[in-house]
């Protein structure tokens, strides 16, 4: 595929973090520090990596659904959108190229890890209005539901599932962090 042809992931980075605030954190979580690097930086460049074409929404928006809008209407004419929340610092770049590919063939794509449905949730061109249109604080989850089946891939990343909403979210990435760069599996 060449880079026309690829799905922009749109990292979601306009949240407000109040879990994160609540639980003792500083800050946006976003920003926390993570090994060293602010949480977004790695989900960034997690990205970079993939090779995939991508668009950070930092925007100030009332909710997720109308962040997600925003982003899908500056990329209109993707083939496609992986939807990645920017406090997903682990998810594997081949996790992202993936999934990506799954969209050549299925409208809606998501990574499972151990049962668990993870992030970025794929949606094809077939989506794009419904995707535009979405306002308000939930995201694209009422899409998932009846439109069009949801075609599950199993993978071996925990990243797709591990979010930071508090502090101890963020302990526990440092410390997944720390034993994958002991006993690398890539």
């Amino acid at each position: 595929m060449s880079m026309p042809d690829l799905p922009v992931v749109l990292v979601l980075a306009s949240g407000r973090g109040t879990r994160f605030l609540a639980s003792g954190g500083e800050g946006s979580k976003l920003q926390a520090l993570l090994a060293g690097r602010p949480v977004l930086e790695w989900t960034v460049d997690a990205v970079r990596r993939s090779g995939l074409p991508m668009h950070v929404e930092q925007g100030a928006h009332a909710g997720m659904g109308d962040s997600i809008a925003a982003a899908v209407r500056t990329h209109a004419t993707a083939p496609g959108w992986l939807i990645l929340p920017g406090d997903l610092p682990l998810v594997a770049p081949q996790t992202l190229r993936l999934i990506a590919g799954q969209l050549a063939s299925h409208a809606l794509v998501a990574p499972v890890f151990q049962g668990r449905r993870g992030h970025p949730v794929g949606f094809s061109r077939l989506f794009g209005e419904r995707l535009m249109a979405l306002q308000g604080p939930q995201g694209a989850g009422a899409l998932l539901a009846g439109v069009a089946p949801l075609h599950r891939v199993a993978v071996e990343d925990a990243g797709v599932v591990t979010d930071i909403d508090t502090v101890s979210d963020l302990q526990e990435a440092e410390r997944a962090m720390r034993s994958k760069l002991r006993d690398p599996i890539e």
